[in-house]
């Protein structure tokens, strides 16, 4: 093989070393799911029709979960005044862990309207997790307390998860799979932090391919000089 072969089969294999990079590595799923409630509420059963967005952001040791609804669920015969509703909720957690993430958020801070769908406010919660691997996230049960009444609304239409993140336990974390929910109260230091959507995972996964790429190129460049001082002394 000559030597300009030779230089150019390294730099194809730099670009493939780059490829598999990307191919290999785990990347965060993220998916909008319908998830049919039915609520029981002080005055009987309703049932509504929401699509459950779930996202993560690394958040130190741990992940700050987000909750949100893209419509509204339930409804009051009456209006509801400022800081009158305070909703909760759980989300299922599936793959490598198990058990509960509670997920929280502020009252409305607005008045609802009676007999109009219950716009609720984004949830948050800090997972840490207990062992590394592949956690799934899955809309659970809706809690909204309002007036000195509690309203559940339970999924009954077995959604699939919303999130899927590829995680990392905590260094000297164990290896049990049971995992408590987090308030989310307290400041939100999301900022500046990865998110964990694919977006995101593209970026910096490119970044890496990229990485790989140069470090062909160098060595190519370096093959290079090399043969040129070679041929030179000779």
């Amino acid at each position: 093989m000559s030597y300009r072969n030779r230089t150019a089969a390294l730099a194809s294999a730099a670009a493939l070393a780059g490829s598999a990079v990307l191919m290999a590595a785990p990347v965060a799923r993220a998916e909008v799911v319908d998830v049919n409630y039915q609520c029981k509420t002080p005055i009987g059963d309703k049932s509504a029709v929401s699509p459950i967005d779930i996202k993560g952001v690394e958040d130190g040791d741990g992940y700050k979960i987000t909750m949100s609804w893209q419509k509204g669920v339930s409804s009051s015969p009456v209006e509801l005044g400022k800081g009158a509703m305070t909703p909760s909720a759980t989300i299922a957690l599936g793959g490598a862990d198990n058990g509960t993430l509670t997920v929280t958020g502020p009252a409305n801070d607005a008045a609802l309207p009676a007999n109009t769908p219950i716009k609720i406010n984004d949830l948050s919660g800090t997972y840490l997790p207990k062992k590394s691997g592949e956690v799934t996230f899955t809309a659970g049960v809706l809690t909204i307390k309002a007036l000195g009444t509690t309203t559940t609304c339970t999924p009954t239409n077995d959604p699939g998860p919303s999130l899927t993140l590829d995680v990392k336990a905590a260094s000297g974390g164990g290896t049990g799979s049971a995992q408590g929910g987090g308030s989310g109260a307290g400041p939100d230091t999301g900022a500046g932090l990865p998110q964990t959507g694919p977006e995101d995972s593209a970026i910096a996964l490119g970044t890496l391919g990229g990485t790989v790429l140069l470090a062909g190129a160098a060595g190519a460049l370096w093959l290079t000089r090399r043969h040129q001082s070679t041929r030179a002394r000779h």
